[in-house]
């Protein structure tokens, strides 16, 4: 199995999934995504985990894209691209609608398949050092609607047809003008700038956190597909909450609140 390919580390309320094949600049095989998947999963149901880190192992990659030596074997028949595709497409949903945050810690090459897995995630940090591709039309790949429309989401109609019409490799400071990053830090300070973030997201309330993400994703949505219930039912929740009891409290006693997500 690939167990030793997909790494998953649980400190505190922090989990940490790697892509670790850093001899193939942490290229993807259909058992790594999903492994991956399992994680994902694991992650959601730990009620203790309340953020999800992302990244690749070495300073290389992030994600090289699919691994193209087992294209022979994973996606030369119809059939097994079938198989293949659905596979990603579960890792990226799974991802994408974790109730929980999640961030990117990108280094070095984030290609192809690569983006697709920051884009799923809801922040994107990265180095000086890394580099962005989608070389779809360079492959004669078909790309999909969900992930063309995560892309969009996030940079907008002009610079999705530009990734993907040019297939050429943007710089940091690139994908920060596009917005395809949140942060560009330099290469030395990347692991403790995303873990210093990570902590502060996971010592605020899980609840309030949780609901904001799950209500962006109803603004983004099309206006008639939108839950508005489950908007203010998040909201409702969050104000019964025993977290927001704790959180007034701690606002008065000046001390800093001790959030249990309920």
């Amino acid at each position: 199995m690939t167990a030793d390919k997909m790494l998953f580390e649980k400190t505190g309320a922090i989990a940490c999934i790697t892509f670790n094949n850093p001899e193939r600049r942490n290229a993807v095989s259909l058992e790594m995504w999903e492994a991956g998947e399992e994680m994902l999963q694991r992650c959601g149901d730990d009620h203790d985990i309340r953020i999800v880190l992302v990244t690749g192992a070495g300073d290389k990659a992030f994600i090289s894209g699919a691994d193209v030596s087992k294209f022979e074997d994973e996606r030369a028949k119809a059939d097994a691209v079938v198989h293949y595709n659905a596979a990603t497409g579960r890792f990226y949903n799974t991802l994408n609608s974790l109730i929980k945050p999640t961030i990117a810690m990108i280094r070095g090459y984030c290609i192809g398949g690569g983006v697709s897995v920051a884009i799923a995630c809801d922040l994107r940090i990265c180095s000086e050092s890394s580099r962005f591709a989608i070389p779809a039309a360079r492959l004669g790949l078909g790309y999909g609607y969900e992930s063309i429309k995560r892309l969009t989401d996030i940079v907008g109609p002009s610079f999705t047809k530009e990734i993907l019409f040019t297939t050429r490799h943007f710089n940091a400071q690139e994908a920060l003008s596009m917005k395809l990053v949140n942060r560009v830090v330099a290469e030395s300070k990347l692991q403790d700038y995303v873990q210093d973030y990570a902590e502060s997201i996971a010592a605020n309330a899980p609840m309030t956190v949780t609901s904001v993400k799950q209500i962006v994703g109803e603004v983004l949505k099309h206006c008639n597909e939108r839950d508005m219930e489950k908007c203010e039912n998040l909201v409702n929740e969050c104000f019964a909450s025993q977290d927001y009891i704790e959180g007034r409290r701690a606002f008065m006693e000046k001390r800093k609140p001790v959030f249990t997500g309920h």
